[in-house]
């Protein structure tokens, strides 16, 4: 993603504060995003603004999201819900895409936060 970033600024002649004025997010998280290895994919509101402010379609943008953070086709053995959870994610609306992501971020949290337990330590 870094790669895309960096690539399609200096393409477009872009500075990291031209992307954030264009994008809406702060200059820093620009900055972040473009120099900084990803462990997690940003949020999908950053996704969008992010390809809106470079002119490149989301699914180029999410396509590098997920070669960045391993989960790129054919790299991951994906369980079969997980496969079900994101063929859904078309259907849903933005909004609704949104709020998956909170959810999931959110049970991602609260399952990091979980002590194990002695025995299975």
């Amino acid at each position: 993603m870094q790669r895309l970033l960096q690539d399609r600024m200096r393409e477009r002649g872009w500075s990291y504060g031209d992307v954030a004025r264009r994008s809406g997010l702060p200059r820093s998280t620009v900055h972040h995003l473009a120099t900084t290895p990803i462990q997690r994919a940003p949020r999908p509101s950053r996704l969008e603004a992010l390809a809106g402010a470079l002119e490149l379609p989301l699914t180029t943008l999410q396509a590098a999201v997920a070669e960045a953070t391993g989960l790129s086709h054919g790299t991951v053995e994906v369980e079969p819900d997980t496969a079900v959870i994101v063929a859904g994610l078309a259907d849903l609306s933005p909004d609704d895409r949104r709020h998956v992501a909170a959810l999931v971020e959110s049970l991602r949290a609260a399952s990091a936060r979980r002590v194990t337990p002695p025995t299975e330590r």
